[in-house]
């Protein structure tokens, strides 16, 4: 189960998430026709660096990965749902981008995602990141002290189930503060009153991630990105959030 945050972390954790968002709001900026995924990812870094931070992702080695994670940002197009490489690929326009970023303050980690419509996309991608974004606020809602993961998992269920959207299965939120991923982890899929009782003072990452297709999915060769099976584009979003005995604090937004 997640521990829980006390003042102090939480402090830590508030701001670590202030920083996180500034950043991934410059990147946000930044997406355009022309602009690769490296070129991303170093404006990610030198932005976490500036403010004096570490990025937690570059270097990190999650349970079962081949090699330790080459970036500060995760870059996935398209038909990447998540943990893309960056590298020289070139933004095009109606492309989609997906944007996973984490920052570490005095120790402290948060996490947060979006994903971006390069250019001018379809009316049916531009639907697509709304309501998966729309997914994860509903999945914060349901999230205070004394409910269950069910009721998070459920919430954005619902969402994607109601979109006729491939819900990802095999991937989901997370605790998080000491490390990148801390447990309990968080289905985007599940039953309301299920699941470990939410205590204020858990700090979690919800990420809900909804494909066009199939909610199955492949590992690539380089051990870290992962794309639906059947080739149909996917979105993303990511929040750290605070549970409290009310409403669930957002801590990466700006």
């Amino acid at each position: 189960m997640a521990k829980i945050k006390n003042a102090q972390e939480i402090e830590l954790l508030r701001e670590s998430g202030k920083r996180l968002a500034r950043v991934l709001a410059a990147l946000r900026d930044a997406v355009r026709p022309g602009v690769s995924t490296r070129e991303l990812d170093q404006l990610a870094e030198r932005l976490i660096r500036a403010g004096g931070d570490e990025p937690p992702f570059l270097g990190y080695t999650p349970h079962g990965a081949p090699h330790p994670f080459p970036a500060s940002l995760c870059v996935s197009l398209n038909d990447e749902v998540v943990h893309g490489i960056p590298n020289e690929r070139i933004l095009k326009d109606g492309d989609i981008v997906g944007l996973d970023l984490g920052v570490a303050h005095k120790g402290m980690i948060t996490d947060s995602a979006i994903t971006v419509a390069v250019g001018k996309v379809s009316p049916e991608l531009q639907k697509l990141i709304v309501r998966t974004e729309e997914s994860l606020h509903a999945g914060i809602n349901a999230a205070r002290g004394g409910a269950q993961i069910g009721d998070i998992s459920a919430a954005i269920e619902a969402i994607g189930r109601k979109e006729k959207y491939g819900i990802i299965q095999e991937l989901g939120g997370h605790g998080v503060g000491h490390a990148v991923h801390e447990d309990p982890y968080v289905p985007n899929f599940g039953k309301k009153g299920t699941g470990p009782v939410l205590k204020p003072g858990m700090v979690l990452a919800l990420e809900p991630m909804f494909t066009l297709g199939s909610r199955h999915i492949r590992l690539m060769p380089d051990g870290y990105t992962i794309v639906t099976e059947d080739g149909k584009w996917a979105a993303h979003f990511e929040h750290t959030i605070l549970i409290t005995e009310g409403e669930a604090e957002i801590l990466t937004q700006a």
